[in-house]
C-alpha cells in the first residue's frame, strides 16, 4: 500500500548545509529514498528529547488507567461467570496434572469456595488449544487458585499491557504520540476491553497476541524500509544500481516475532488463522509498494523473489511449530484426551524407522485426530443461546452478552433502594463503537481512494477478526467476540481524526476547531464510559438506574 502525499516528500530534518544560503539543499541518496519511503512526520517521530519522552510516558499513563479500571474489585463476582466454568477449572487441572482433566458435574460451588480438589483423573474433552489456559493458570500461580483475583489476574494483565501496547502502536502508525495515546485512551476505557479484562475467557488472550503480531508487522515495514533505503543509497552511490530486482532487505527479526505471536494466537483459539493470512497478505504488500517507491523497475517480482518467498519460508514454518509447542502437555501426559488414539489405531511404518520417530508419529496422529473432533464440533455447534448473536450486529454491539445479573430486594445484599440490580455485561461504550463504524467507513473510501497504508492497517484486524464470522453466522457465537478486533475499532477513530487534522490546514481558526471538536468527542467518551462502568464491573445499583442504561431493547 502506497503512503498517501509521502512518494515525493522530503524530510525538511535531513538536509545537509551548503555552505550558501542561496543554493538549494543538498540531498543525499538515502535520505532522499527515506523521503520517498516515510512522511516527514514519521521520520521526525522521537527526533526531540521532548517526543521521546512522551512516547512512553503517555501509553503508560492510558496504561495506568487501564490498570486502575481493570483491577479495582476485579475478584467480584466471586462465582465462575460464564465460559469460565471450563477455562478457568481447565487452567487449575492444567497447573496441578499438567493435562485438562475432567469436572464432575456441580463442581462450580465447591471451587468458588475455594475447594478445587473435585477434578478427575480422566483427560477433559475441550475444543480450544491451552495457551489462553495456560495464561490463566499462570495468574493462579501468582495470585492463588482460591479466589476470582487469581483466577482473572492474566486477562487483566494483558488487558493493561495490550493498551499500552496499542498507544505505542498507533503512534507508530499515525506518525502522532498524541494520537496515539488517544486511541490507547479509548482502549483503556472502553467496556469490552473492561469487561474481559475482569473475566477468566480466552477471547483477552487472542486479542492480546494478534496485537503483539500487528505490532511486530508495523514495527518490521518500519526497519525494513529503512534496510532498504540504506542498501538501496548504497548500490546507487556505488554505481551498481538498483539491479533489476532491488536489493535484498536481510534476516526479518520483527517477522519471526510476529509469527511466533500469530502461532501462540492460534494455540489460543483458532480463530488466529484469520490473522496470519491477513496480516501476511498485507506485510508482503508494503514490502511491494516500498520497492515500488525506490524505483526498482521489476518491483512486483522483486518482491516475489525477495519478500514473499522469504516471509511463506519463515512464517509459515515458525507458526506451525510455535502452535504444535503450545500442545506440549498434551503430548507429555498419556492421561490427556485422545493422547493414546493411535493404541487402537495403529499406524504402518517401515521397519527401518527408530522407535523414537513411529513414536511421534503415533503423537500426531493422536492429535490429529482430536483435531478432526474439535472441527467437527466447532462447526456443528448450532445450539440455541439465550445471548447468542448475529455478527452483522456486532460493530453496532446490538446484542451484548450478560455475564453476570443479581436483583435484589430493599435490604438484600446492602441493597438501599426499592430494587438493586449487579450485572456484568459485555457491551462497548455504544457512543465509541458507533463512531469507530462510520470511522471504518471512512477507512475503505480512504483505502480505495487513496490506497492509505494506514487505512490497510485500520481494516485488517476487522478483515480478520470480524468478516469471516459473517459466513457462519448460524452457529452459535457471541458479540463478546468481537474484543478479538477491538483495537482496530479504536484505531479507526484514531485514524478519522488524524485524517482530519491532515486536512484542515495550518490556519489557526481551523486549528482550534478541530482541537475542540477532538476534544469534545473525547469528552463525551469519557461520560459515557462513566455512566456505563458500573454495569460493566457489577457495581450495585438502584435497578432503575440498571433500566437507563438499556438503550436498546435488544441489549435486554
Amino acid at each position: 500500500m502506497a503512503d498517501v502525499s509521502a512518494t515525493n516528500a522530503t524530510p525538511t530534518d535531513v538536509t545537509a548545509d551548503s555552505g550558501d544560503s542561496d543554493d538549494p539543499p543538498v540531498v543525499s541518496t538515502h535520505e532522499r529514498l527515506l523521503g520517498a519511503l516515510f512522511t516527514p512526520r514519521a521520520l521526525a517521530l522521537g527526533s526531540t528529547s521532548r517526543d521521546r519522552f512522551w512516547s512512553w510516558a503517555g501509553p503508560g499513563l492510558v496504561a495506568l488507567l487501564a490498570a486502575i479500571l481493570r483491577l479495582v474489585n476485579l475478584g467480584f463476582p466471586s462465582t465462575l461467570v460464564f465460559d469460565e466454568t471450563y477455562y478457568v477449572k481447565g487452567a487449575y487441572s492444567l497447573l496441578t496434572l499438567g493435562y485438562e482433566a475432567d469436572w464432575p458435574e456441580g463442581s462450580d460451588f465447591a471451587f468458588e469456595n475455594g475447594d478445587q480438589s473435585g477434578h478427575l483423573t480422566a483427560g477433559d474433552y475441550v475444543v480450544h488449544p491451552p495457551v489462553g489456559k495456560w495464561m490463566i493458570a499462570l495468574g493462579m500461580r501468582l495470585a492463588g487458585p482460591e479466589n476470582a483475583w487469581g483466577w482473572r489476574l492474566a486477562s487483566a494483565v494483558v488487558g493493561i499491557v495490550a493498551v499500552f501496547l496499542l498507544a505505542r502502536t498507533a503512534r507508530r502508525i499515525f506518525g502522532s504520540t498524541a494520537i496515539g495515546v488517544i486511541v490507547g485512551g479509548l482502549f483503556a476505557i472502553d467496556g469490552a476491553a473492561i469487561v474481559h479484562a475482569r473475566t477468566g475467557l480466552l477471547d483477552s488472550f487472542v486479542m492480546f497476541w494478534v496485537l503483539v503480531a500487528f505490532a511486530c508487522i508495523v514495527a518490521d515495514r518500519s526497519w525494513a524500509r529503512r534496510r532498504l533505503a540504506e542498501r538501496a543509497a548504497a548500490a546507487i552511490d556505488s554505481g551498481a544500481g538498483l539491479g533489476r530486482y532491488g536489493p535484498t532487505v536481510g534476516w526479518r527479526w520483527w517477522r519471526l516475532a510476529a509469527a511466533v505471536a500469530l502461532g501462540l494466537a492460534c494455540g489460543t483459539k483458532w480463530s488466529g488463522l484469520y490473522f496470519v493470512a491477513v496480516f501476511g497478505i498485507m506485510s508482503v504488500s508494503w514490502d511491494a509498494a516500498a520497492r515500488r517507491a525506490v524505483g526498482v523497475r521489476s518491483w512486483l517480482v522483486g518482491t516475489l523473489l525477495k519478500d514473499l518467498v522469504p516471509a511463506v519460508t519463515l512464517v509459515i514454518p515458525t507458526t506451525v511449530l510455535t502452535y504444535l509447542a503450545s500442545w506440549s502437555s498434551w503430548f507429555a501426559h498419556s492421561a490427556s484426551y485422545d493422547r493414546t488414539w493411535w493404541t487402537l489405531n495403529r499406524g504402518s511404518y517401515p521397519s527401518w524407522m527408530p522407535d523414537v520417530l513411529t513414536g511421534w508419529g503415533e503423537a500426531l496422529r493422536s492429535l490429529w485426530a482430536y483435531h478432526e473432533s474439535m472441527w467437527r464440533f466447532h462447526t456443528g455447534l448450532v445450539k440455541s443461546h439465550t445471548y447468542e448473536s448475529n455478527p452483522w450486529g456486532w460493530l453496532l454491539q446490538l446484542r451484548p452478552t450478560s455475564f453476570y445479573w443479581e436483583k435484589s430486594a430493599l435490604g438484600e445484599n446492602g441493597c438501599t433502594a426499592s430494587e438493586c440490580a449487579r450485572a456484568v455485561t459485555s457491551i462497548g461504550n455504544p457512543l465509541i463503537w458507533w463512531v469507530a463504524t462510520v470511522a471504518l467507513v471512512f477507512a475503505v473510501w480512504a483505502l480505495l481512494r487513496y490506497r492509505d497504508w494506514r487505512a490497510a492497517a485500520v481494516l485488517s484486524g476487522i478483515l480478520a477478526g470480524w468478516v469471516p464470522w459473517l459466513f457462519v453466522a448460524e452457529r452459535t457465537i457471541f458479540t463478546f467476540y468481537s474484543i478479538a478486533f477491538a483495537p482496530w475499532m479504536y484505531l479507526a477513530i484514531g485514524y478519522l481524526v488524524v485524517t482530519g487534522w491532515e486536512r484542515l490546514g495550518d490556519a489557526p481558526r481551523s486549528r482550534r476547531l478541530g482541537l475542540w471538536a477532538t476534544g469534545a468527542l473525547l469528552a463525551v467518551f469519557v461520560g459515557v464510559s462513566a455512566f456505563f462502568y458500573p454495569v460493566w464491573t457489577g457495581i450495585q445499583v438502584p435497578y432503575e438506574f440498571w433500566q437507563a442504561h438499556m438503550w436498546l431493547g435488544s441489549w435486554v
